[in-house]
């Protein structure tokens, strides 16, 4: 089987395909600075979509999901988000921790792994 990467840059890829599984690099909010906990979730939500879209796969298709939050008391404010994107009875695993992000501007990161198809 071929290892594939997109959107590949010195550090990371965005997504890596491998035995019909797609793995995600955890996804943060372009529109950061200044966005609320809502506002990054759904901004990283739609960035999801597009990468899951773009190797074949889609929200239905999530095996497992890890969210990191910088403030744990924003996990309501995030699953708000979270329940009215995920396909109903498509629910992943999933884990949700709270970790210092990468810069101050983030509130949320996301990743995760989906198997690719329909």
């Amino acid at each position: 089987m071929q290892i594939e990467r997109y959107e590949t840059g010195k550090r990371m890829s965005q997504a890596v395909t491998y035995g019909g599984f797609v793995f995600l690099a955890g996804q943060v909010a372009i529109d950061a600075p200044g966005a609320s906990v809502h506002q990054q979730t759904t901004n990283i939500l739609a960035l999801i979509t597009r990468l899951l879209e773009s190797v074949g796969s889609n929200p239905t298709r999530i095996v497992s999901t890890t969210i990191w939050l910088a403030d744990i008391s924003s996990f309501e404010d995030m699953n708000t988000v979270w329940d009215a994107w995920v396909p109903a009875g498509h629910a992943p695993a999933r884990a949700t921790v709270e970790a210092r992000l990468a810069g101050p501007e983030f509130t949320v990161e996301i990743g995760m792994i989906a198997a690719i198809g329909t």
